[in-house]
């Protein structure tokens, strides 16, 4: 077993680089603004991971989102950062900066914003409501995203990253790679679940890749959006099904 330390080091390590590298980036149209939570909000990014992602070690169960929700991680530097969740559910809570160029429809406010990301109290609900105190879920359990940054065009509005340019995403997909890669080499899973189809893809094609160094199995569940007719009828025991009927839980 990792001493906590140790794994926190490295964790911290990855996170560092990975944000400098996606910082590297340039995107365009329709592309207007670009948030890296892993910089502004660094300081709630790494209590969780510190927190929550080092001890014990290894997990059993990775969760792999897609990438930050306007409402979740850009606010809280966590993955579906839910902030009623992160701040009372995890207990974390930390200084959020400004991002370097802000859209003035969808402010970054940390922890005071009001709004409730969906996806992430859909999320962090089922894990609440089925593991009780967040030390028992985290015991065998990690969330991570995939990509750590938001995309907003002009007006404000979400862009998920499976919407931008080829020629904008290989980049980009070749630096979240590496880094998943790195990740999975800390938390040692057996298994990596991908919420939606996207994430699922993605660790498919870093399974084939092999450059994880062990195997894990492949999982996948519905992805808790509000913009899926699905998920929005009865989400928790469709997940739970779904995780079930894999062998997950």
């Amino acid at each position: 077993m990792k001493k906590s330390g140790t794994a926190f080091k490295k964790l911290k390590e990855i996170t560092e680089r990975f944000s400098d590298e996606v910082d590297g980036l340039k995107f365009g149209e329709p592309v207007a603004f670009v948030y890296n939570p892993l910089d502004y909000a660094r300081a709630p990014a790494l209590m969780y991971l510190e927190k929550h992602l080092t001890h014990p070690l290894p997990k059993r169960v990775v969760f792999l989102g897609m990438n930050p929700g306007p409402f979740g991680m850009v606010q809280t530097g966590t993955p579906f950062g839910e902030i009623e969740l992160v701040r009372d559910w995890m207990g974390v809570e930390a200084e959020v900066r400004k991002p370097e160029k802000e859209c003035r429809k969808r402010p970054v406010e940390g922890f005071a914003c009001q709004r409730s990301e969906v996806s992430g109290r859909r999320l962090w609900g089922l894990f609440r409501d089925r593991f009780g105190g967040a030390e028992h879920f985290f015991k065998e359990h990690a969330v991570l995203n995939y990509c750590p940054l938001a995309f907003l065009g002009e007006t404000g509005r979400n862009l998920t990253p499976d919407k931008l340019k080829t020629a904008e995403t290989a980049p980009l997909w070749e630096i979240c790679d590496r880094a998943l890669a790195e990740y999975l080499k800390v938390l040692k899973p057996e298994w990596v679940v991908g919420v939606g189809g996207f994430a699922e893809k993605k660790i498919q094609e870093l399974a084939e890749a092999e450059s994880v160094g062990f195997d894990f199995k492949i999982g996948k569940v519905l992805h808790p959006s509000p913009a899926s007719p699905a998920a929005n009828r009865d989400w928790a025991g469709t997940a739970t099904r779904q995780l079930e009927e894999q062998g997950v839980w």
